[in-house]
């Protein structure tokens, strides 16, 4: 089943265009990372995915009930002074309209995303006093609790040390294998290749690939990426 078309998409703002003729599906259980050097239009993209922002031309056709977005984080947001399960409960707010509490329901599935992602016993505790891997944690959780079928990603390793880089993406790659669609966002070339089925790579202005892993191991601009080591970490 497809849960995201992108048809002829032509992406930019009043003063220019920062991506153009971006074709692609996203089918449920793919696992697709998208890559880019800096001012590549990696940020707008996810703008125009989560429906915050018109292309100015061409089709993005969510096929979905709702997209779990794992944003980038500020140096406020991890100072936040609230506790696991309310941040994790937080993420069923997208379906409740103006209702000002939680059902049976949504607690119980806040409750079972906690424990289902190792973070129950920090239920708790202050957010702000947690690790970044933690926090990552907490934050993967509450975008489970909007929807368990897509989660969008953008950039959930940045700031993490090492360890904490690998627990993040292989459970990631968990929820993948248990059937969560993934989107990720990423600079990160070699993880990219390794967990995910599918790469966008997109560049100055353009579309420079969009397949599976396979063929952008055995593609000129997988290539050229992988043989010098990766793309700039910086913010697109």
């Amino acid at each position: 089943m497809i849960q995201i078309t992108c048809k002829d998409a032509v992406l930019g703002y009043e003063d220019g265009i920062v991506a153009e003729g971006l074709n692609f599906i996203v089918e449920e259980g793919d696992y697709l990372c998208i890559l880019g050097e800096n001012g590549s239009g990696k940020s707008t993209l996810v703008k125009a995915l989560l429906g915050l922002k018109s292309q100015k031309s061409g089709e993005i056709t969510r096929h979905t009930k709702g997209i779990g977005y794992l944003p980038q984080q500020t140096i406020v947001q991890r100072d936040f002074p609230a506790s696991v399960r309310e941040i994790v409960r937080s993420g069923c707010l997208s379906g409740s309209g103006l209702r000002p509490f939680y059902t049976k329901e949504e607690k119980q599935r806040a409750d079972e995303t906690m424990q289902q992602l190792g973070i129950d016993h920090l239920a708790k505790r202050c957010y702000r006093d947690l690790s970044g891997g933690q926090q990552q944690r907490v934050l993967l959780a509450r975008a489970l609790c909007a929807t368990k079928h897509l989660l969008l990603l953008d950039e959930p390793v940045t700031g993490l040390d090492p360890k904490a880089q690998l627990d993040l993406y292989e459970m990631i790659a968990r929820l993948n294998k248990e059937g969560v669609t993934i989107i990720m966002v990423s600079h990160d070339v070699n993880a990219a290749v390794r967990y995910a089925s599918h790469i966008l790579h997109i560049g100055s202005r353009k579309q420079l690939f969009f397949g599976t892993v396979d063929e952008y191991r055995n593609s000129r601009v997988g290539q050229s990426f992988l043989a010098a080591g990766g793309l700039d970490d910086e913010q697109s």
